[in-house]
């Protein structure tokens, strides 16, 4: 019989109990206003790629509020948003050693709001019991060079996903200040506890109600938890900005209403001609300070209007109009660029024809004239061809597609026939505000049709007929050379009854096919007359004789062999002697008709069978320590899920040199989408990632690279001066966002890297640093700055600046620093001659118990008008919380009611839980018909708990009457920071008694100082003309570039760029 084993341990995991309940809430500056709106109400908004209304009204994420304006003018504040918020991501993690600071630099925010949280947080023991566990992290500010605690922030319980929380901080110190997040609970250094922290953003709030003028806005706010560790992404689907069209356009229908008088209405359209009228006049956001309508050629616009608007077929059997443009401008550009961008869809250029703008369309349209050997300058064209490596054959039109979930797609349009002749040549292009496929691809087509079949370039010169036309003109060009046959020259002579024309020569007519000749007729405008018969061999009789066919008239003729030669003028350059000269590209107008009608494509799928797997985006790499050597972790995702997608990643080491060349470190086929690269030794890595389905096939790859090794140092340095402050800022060649920086400081020059750890000063880690405390002007402030990253350190980096130094700026400064000073506030106004009476009261009140007063009262009276009272009162008062002892005296006088005079002194002193303070105050008053007179004397010692210790001494003189004071005075003060002698006056003189004399050495007054002998060591005049120690002089500009330096040896003078351009004196000084 066989025994029973022991008891088992069956895991526990603890449920979690941590959960994101962040509130979303956000404001989006959509675009300049007005706007029509959402296309389609709740559906046109998609947080995380999901509408919030279905198609039968009902939603599909709960918990959501959304108010928008369109953007007018006059519009209401956004209920539910009082204040606004501009959030920064951070996404970073959080280590006990690596603080992570950040310089807040905005005077105008009110709040500050963290938002932070553990990746999972979950400790187990060995018996694989899974239970709760804390993190702790503190928020710091640093204020006057100390860190300081504002929020201690412990996060307890189990999850194991990401949990995100938030906290608010109101009481924010001056800008600008460094904050920062510290994990203080230890980095785990085992799986068996995981708690990892991250600072995943901080926002900057506003507490406003805003209207946002003339801005399109939508205010949303959304429960967070309801998707979980995602980052939550907001789209819209809008129908954008309303602007002037013609009065009798229906951009519903694209319908023009009879003739056009030349006024508009305000309607939202996309037609993209009326988008270009609005960018050129619009005051705010195009170019309406420089161009108005009167400006802009709107009748080309209108023509241009219509021909956009023409409804092609759409590849899919359906129609659509040809040109549309749905663009979201959301960076500042170069005018040039936008125009060009615009243009593009529209296929046409923008001219400046003298008076205003016009524009020129790639379309077909009637010549407006016929130059042949006859009437131009020698009778010759002259003709060039476009390279064969600039006719492309194939072409990848990168749009916007509806049908991608609004995310940029590929139309690739091919010319095969091309192709198997010239051998595959591939352009690649971005079609501008197109959601079309039908368009991309005429996009596309147009491209390849113009560079195959408009090869041609024309140069030639004409005398005053250039003038028959403008740039964007097409002409027909008859070339007797070109054609190998007589087809141009000059009408001899004109029988009008007979319909016959003598020609200038001998021409050959086809037996078969339709032969015409072209002429100017009396209007000026070409005519085309059909050949009836060829009766001599310079004659020819004509179905019609227009009038103004006059000998020496230029003639045309077209054989039924022989291809209408069209160009479009693109150049009109005025020559010598009265002639002009013209450049002109071939132009095919079956083009038109090619392109339209080229697109052609299959219907959708029913089955995903087959179906080319998505593209890898967001590819990101977080590298780590992995024993003695570094691993590499790999995450990505897909727009769409398909099912039976696998992942190929393919990792290569080395950047390709003789020294360093590419070598293949492994390849690696995953399911999921995230990988962990072990034991990875220094070196510059690529990966390359791909999904692929069962049937081989592979969607478009995702590449990234990243570096283990120890960081470059900084490339330069950015060091920018402010008011007794240095901001420093290094700068990456290459941006490295596991990067740091670790600031030193010196107040001299430190030539090694060991002199720096020894005697230069550890201000923090950071992406840049503020020094401030820095009170010598004209001084060289040295600052030595190293990269960081998870392998080590690299050398530093060395920079020296000088802070501020300008007069003005720096009184101005000094000046807001006295004034916001408690201790100087009451010495710089007047003396209220009540004030040793309050301040006993204020003392009495103190406590109300154990208290012993003393009062004594010696009172004279001479008669109803003159008398004498001395009042002396004695108190102490002592309870649990504080101790008092105070003594107050008040010696008056007083002759009638108008003239009064009054001793009264103070001296107190207390202490309190908080610290203790000594007080002692003498005030003399004198007082004439309304007219007084004070001198008041304050001692005052105090020191409080909270690092408040101070003493002051001051003295003051005051006449007061009719509203009026003037104050003289000197005030002596010192803190734990810094000591102090403020003067008061109107009028501040040094006396010097000499010889039985007196001298003034220099005298302050009505804010301007008068010296009378000046010795100086070295002297800076607002900061542009500086003397020093050496007798060298500088001269600079109001940016600090020197423009001239003189010494005791030479005058030197610098340009703009500080090369020296001029030397007197000694050469080689």
């Amino acid at each position: 019989m066989s025994k029973g084993g022991g008891g088992g341990h069956t895991p526990y995991e603890a449920p979690d109990s941590l959960k994101s309940t962040q509130l979303l809430a956000m404001i989006d500056a959509i675009s300049e206003g007005p706007i029509k709106g959402p296309v389609n109400g709740m559906q046109s908004i998609l947080v995380n790629n999901t509408p919030l209304v279905d198609a039968e009204g009902n939603y599909n994420i709960h918990g959501v509020t959304v108010v928008y304006r369109l953007g007018e003018h006059p519009q209401t504040a956004l209920e539910g948003f009082e204040d606004s918020g501009a959030e920064t991501l951070m996404g970073v993690e959080l280590k006990h050693d690596n603080p992570i600071t950040r310089t807040i630099t905005s005077k105008e925010i009110d709040r500050l709001r963290f938002t932070f949280g553990v990746q999972s947080l979950v400790e187990s023991n060995d018996k694989g019991d899974q239970n709760e566990s804390s993190v702790n992290m503190q928020i710091q500010f640093q204020i006057n060079g100390v860190w300081q605690l504002v929020k201690d922030i412990y996060i307890h319980g189990k999850t194991t996903t990401q949990f995100l929380a938030s906290v608010v901080v109101s009481n924010l110190p001056p800008r600008p200040f460094n904050m920062r997040m510290v994990r203080i609970t230890d980095d785990s250094t085992t799986s068996m506890l995981q708690n990892k922290t991250l600072w995943s953003s901080y926002t900057e709030i506003i507490d406003i109600k805003q209207t946002y003028p003339n801005t399109a806005v939508v205010g949303l706010q959304v429960d967070a938890e309801q998707f979980g560790s995602q980052q939550v992404t907001v789209n819209y689907h809008l129908e954008g900005r309303i602007v002037l069209v013609p009065s009798n356009y229906d951009p519903v229908s694209r319908t023009y209403a009879g003739l056009w008088d030349g006024t508009f209405k305000p309607a939202y359209t996309n037609n993209p001609a009326w988008c270009v009228l609005d960018l050129l006049t619009h005051p705010r956001y195009g170019m309406g300070q420089r161009i108005g309508i009167s400006d802009v050629d709107k009748w080309a616009l209108y023509a241009i209007a219509q021909y956009c608007d023409q409804m092609v077929p759409d590849g899919f059997g359906g129609m659509e109009p040809r040109m549309r443009c749905n663009a979201w401008l959301t960076t500042q550009r170069k005018a040039h660029d936008v125009l060009a961008d615009f243009c593009s869809v529209m296929r046409c250029m923008p001219v400046w024809n003298g008076q205003k703008m016009t524009f020129v369309q790639d379309r077909p349209a009637d010549r407006a004239w016929t130059y042949t050997n006859s009437n131009v300058v020698g009778g010759q064209f002259k003709y060039s061809f476009s390279a064969l490596k600039e006719r492309h054959n194939a072409v990848e039109v990168r749009y916007v597609d509806p049908m991608n979930g609004w995310k940029t797609s590929t139309e690739l349009v091919e010319d095969h026939e091309a192709q198997v002749r010239y051998g595959r040549n591939v352009l690649k292009m971005d079609a501008f505000g197109c959601t079309s496929r039908g368009q991309a691809h005429r996009m596309g087509l147009w491209a390849i049709q113009t560079e195959l079949l408009e090869t041609q370039t024309v140069d030639f010169s004409v005398g005053a007929e250039g003038l028959r036309h403008t740039v964007g003109d097409l002409f027909e060009i008859c070339d007797n050379d070109y054609a190998g046959a007589s087809v141009s020259g000059r009408i001899v002579a004109v029988d009008v009854a007979a319909r016959t024309l003598t020609l200038d020569r001998e021409i050959e007519i086809p037996e078969h096919g339709a032969a015409t000749l072209s002429s100017v007729g009396s209007d000026g405008l070409p005519v085309i007359m059909k050949v009836m018969s060829h009766t001599e061999p310079d004659k020819i009789t004509v179905d019609v004789l227009p009038e103004g066919i006059a000998p020496g008239g230029v003639w045309g003729l077209k054989l039924p062999a022989l291809r209408r030669r069209l160009f479009r003028c693109v150049v009109i350059r005025e020559g010598e002697n009265g002639t002009y000269g013209i450049t002109a590209v071939q132009h095919v107008p079956e083009k038109e008709a090619i392109v339209d009608n080229g697109a052609h494509f299959d219907l959708q799928s029913g089955t995903l069978n087959g179906v080319i797997p998505p593209a890898v985006q967001h590819l990101v790499v977080d590298t780590s320590t992995d024993s003695s050597l570094y691993q590499a972790k790999a995450t990505w995702d897909t727009p769409r899920v398909i099912k039976g997608v696998r992942f190929v990643l393919r990792l290569t080491v080395g950047v390709g040199t003789d020294d360093d060349p590419v070598r293949l470190v492994t390849t690696v086929t995953t399911s999921e989408t995230e990988f962990t690269f072990h034991e990875l030794p220094y070196g510059h890595y690529t990966l390359t990632v791909s999904a692929i389905n069962g049937y081989g096939q592979q969607g478009d790859p995702a590449s990234v690279e990243f570096d283990i090794d120890l960081p470059e140092p900084p490339d330069f340095i950015e060091i920018t001066p402010g008011y007794f402050s240095l901001t420093v800022a290094p700068r990456q060649k290459v941006y490295h966002p596991d990067v740091s920086f670790e600031f030193w400081f010196s107040e001299k020059q430190l030539l090694s890297a060991d002199q720096v750890l020894a005697e230069g000063q550890y201000l923090g880690r950071g992406s840049m640093w503020i020094k401030d405390g820095l009170m010598l002007l004209g001084t060289d402030y040295w600052f030595y700055v190293r990269s960081v990253n998870l392998v080590g350190k690299s050398a530093f980096a060395e920079a020296s600046g000088q802070v501020k130094s300008d007069a003005q700026g720096v009184l101005e400064r000094l000046k807001g620093q006295i004034t916001a000073n408690l201790l100087n506030r009451e010495f710089l106004s007047t003396i209220e001659n009540d004030t040793v009476r309050r301040e006993f009261e204020a003392a009495l009140r103190i406590s109300e118990t154990n208290v012993q007063q003393q009062l004594e009262t010696l009172k004279s009276t001479v008669n109803v008008s003159v008398a004498a009272e001395l009042e002396t009162i004695k108190r102490t008062a002592a309870d649990e919380h504080a101790a008092v002892t105070l003594q107050m005296s008040t010696l008056q006088t007083q002759i009638s009611t108008d003239i009064t005079s009054k001793i009264e002194a103070l001296q107190r002193a207390s202490s309190t839980a908080e610290g203790s303070l000594t007080e002692k105050l003498t005030q003399l008053n004198a007082t004439v018909n309304g007219q007084v007179t004070t001198v008041q004397e304050i001692s005052r010692a105090q020191a409080m708990l909270n690092d408040t210790v101070a003493a002051l001494k001051s003295f003051r003189v005051q006449y007061q009457a009719n509203g009026k004071a003037a104050i003289a005075g000197i005030q002596l003060s010192a803190t734990q920071t810094q000591s102090e002698i403020l003067m008061m006056a109107d009028r501040f003189a040094l006396l010097n008694p000499y010889n039985g004399s007196v001298m003034l050495p220099f005298v302050v007054q009505n804010g301007q100082v008068i010296l009378a002998d000046t010795f100086v060591k070295s002297l800076n005049i607002n900061d542009r003309f500086v003397v020093d120690t050496a007798g060298n002089v500088q001269i600079r500009d109001s940016a600090r570039n020197v423009g001239m330096v003189i010494t005791n040896r030479a005058i030197k003078t610098f340009d703009d760029y500080s090369r020296k351009r001029v030397q007197v004196g000694d050469l080689w000084a």
